[in-house]
């Protein structure tokens, strides 16, 4: 198991991403406990790229309910369709929001969040789990973080 990432902090975030996941793929391939590897991807994450809020929400019971996380204490259920998360969830797509203050619907977990992305994972074609990454500056999110934010769903979605 590995005890640390190796990111080299004088990459681009493309090259930060496909650093990270191979470490992310290996890290969880020898583990089959969805909550801890869902914790370690967190830590991944918040590691390599320093994110304000990143973690997760899980189907259950017709809501998002909060999974483990890396960041300030955050909202423990999201009803479908409310908030990014539950719009993503809604709509089952990936979703930019450049300022979530224009948002319609953001809830406001934090004042302190300024832009979020938000990636479906799947199972049996539904969606199972939200991926949620906050950051405290506006649109810190671009097409290059859905791409390898949307590969790194593909991963966790070969562990459940």
């Amino acid at each position: 198991m590995a005890e640390q990432l190796l990111i080299d902090p004088q990459s681009t975030k493309a090259e930060k991403y496909e650093q990270l996941l191979p470490q992310v793929k290996s890290l969880i391939s020898c583990e089959d406990d969805l909550t801890a590897n869902l914790a370690n991807t967190a830590s991944a994450l918040r590691m390599a790229f320093g994110f304000f809020w990143v973690g997760f929400y899980l189907v259950k019971d017709g809501q998002l309910v909060l999974g483990p996380f890396q960041g300030p204490v955050a909202c423990t259920r999201i009803p479908k369709g409310r908030g990014v998360c539950g719009a993503a969830w809604s709509e089952a797509r990936t979703l930019l929001v450049p300022n979530v203050d224009e948002f319609p619907g953001h809830i406001a977990c934090s004042s302190d969040s300024k832009s979020e992305i938000v990636v479906p994972a799947f199972a049996g074609g539904e969606v199972k789990l939200i991926l949620d990454v906050d950051s405290d500056k506006l649109n810190d999110f671009d097409e290059t973080d859905k791409k390898y934010l949307e590969q790194l769903m593909r991963i966790l979605e070969e562990t459940f």
